[in-house]
């Protein structure tokens, strides 16, 4: 899976449950663009993880700023 295909599976999630329109380039800042509080970071993780049959740990979330940042890690995580 490359990273366009991991950038529209996050964009698919984000429409999907938390009402998201629109893409989600690369430097889109997540908190900020996806308005993301405690439970709506939450439906985005096990959200994703069901999406890409991944596991996400807490460690994962540490560092993520951008959309790049998120693809980065589910592709860590798809390996």
């Amino acid at each position: 899976m490359n990273d366009d295909e991991i950038r529209e599976g996050i964009a698919q999630v984000a429409r999907a449950h938390l009402g998201w329109e629109g893409g989600l380039p690369g430097d889109t800042p997540l908190v900020e663009a996806l308005r993301l509080d405690s439970l709506r970071l939450l439906t985005l993780v096990v959200e994703l993880e069901d999406h890409f049959r991944v596991v996400i740990e807490d460690d994962d979330a540490a560092g993520l700023e951008r959309v790049d940042d998120l693809v980065a890690m589910l592709r860590r995580r798809l390996a």
